[in-house]
């Protein structure tokens, strides 16, 4: 359910409550004339089943409620009511697989600002993959894993391509492309003054690592592991039940292998360096790829048949 609250102008209020009034997955319908004072305008709340979401908002938009007033959404975590499982009931489709387009923007918008933050967290993640990497130990790949905020930008960037959205594109490759390189030098950078202090040394990267070595060597499997990453991260952002997990599947694949594009440039392995790059380029493809044909196959699917609740 999805908590909805318009400030409207005086005089599109009564088609903002008529286009409530009529869709059938909207209920709790309160309007407060003339109470909004920046912008002003009249304040008209609703409870929006998710199914109805995005027809809900382009409707509202349509009628100009952006440009003039405003839309602010809220998920509502635990609705007591037997209007609103009446409105549930009515609405076509399944909550689970209803896409509300202006809140997964809005959501994948936020996380793509090339900030200070977003730079510390990324670089912090390939760090503490690359001490993994040299220790060959799982453990610390998967907590550089959870740290990693790769996901913002690549879900961003799949929003954008399949909205035909420019400015998102352009914001998300910008992250990515500057993102990783910072990351990957300051992990050289701190590659080197560990073996300075003599906690690491390049024979931990020449010796066998049969736990993490696979991060170096792109085969078939790691297009496979990469796209379905992207199908899991699209689908839990869509359903908006994305959690600390997503960043994992999607982690798995990139801030391993920008680590070890790291350690091995700062200890002067070539064939490592190349294979990991490779390895991470594969993986953003597949990632993007499958989060693009996702959205695709969801949209396809929400427009061409949505059946009611049995």
């Amino acid at each position: 359910m999805l908590h909805l609250r318009v400030i409207s102008p005086p005089e599109a209020t009564e088609r903002v409550v008529g286009l409530l009034n009529r869709e059938a997955g909207a209920t709790n319908v309160i309007v407060m004339p003339g109470a909004a004072r920046e912008p002003a305008g009249d304040v008209v709340l609703a409870d929006v089943v998710r199914e109805a979401g995005s027809p809900v908002l382009s409707a509202l938009r349509r009628l100009g409620i952006e440009e003039r007033g405003s839309i602010a959404i809220e998920n509502v975590d635990v609705s007591l009511s037997r209007t609103a499982e009446r409105a549930a009931d009515a609405a076509p489709g399944l909550s689970g697989d209803a896409v509300v387009w202006d809140e997964i923007e809005q959501k994948t918008g936020q996380e793509t600002e090339l900030s200070g933050t977003f730079l510390a967290m990324l670089a912090i993640a390939t760090v503490i993959a690359g001490i993994g990497v040299l220790l060959d130990q799982p453990i610390l790949i998967v907590g550089a894993m959870v740290v990693g905020p790769e996901f913002g930008p690549l879900a961003s960037l799949c929003v954008g391509i399949v909205r035909r959205r420019g400015r998102p594109v352009r914001r998300a490759l910008l992250a990515l492309a500057v993102g990783f390189p910072v990351a990957i030098a300051v992990t050289i950078l701190t590659t080197w003054g560990l073996d300075a202090m003599g906690l690491v040394d390049k024979g931990m990267l020449l010796r066998e690592r049969p736990l993490t070595d696979f991060i170096w060597r792109p085969d078939a499997l790691s297009w496979v592991v990469g796209f379905f990453a992207g199908v899991a991260g699209m689908l839990s952002l869509t359903s908006a039940k994305a959690g600390p997990l997503i960043g994992v599947l999607i982690s798995v694949t990139t801030v391993p292998a920008a680590a070890n594009i790291a350690v091995a440039i700062a200890y002067g392995v070539p064939h490592e360096a190349g294979g990991s790059a490779l390895q991470l380029l594969i993986n953003l493809a597949a990632i993007v790829a499958a989060g693009v044909l996702t959205l695709l196959v969801l949209r396809a699917l929400w427009r061409t048949g949505r059946p009611r609740r049995g």
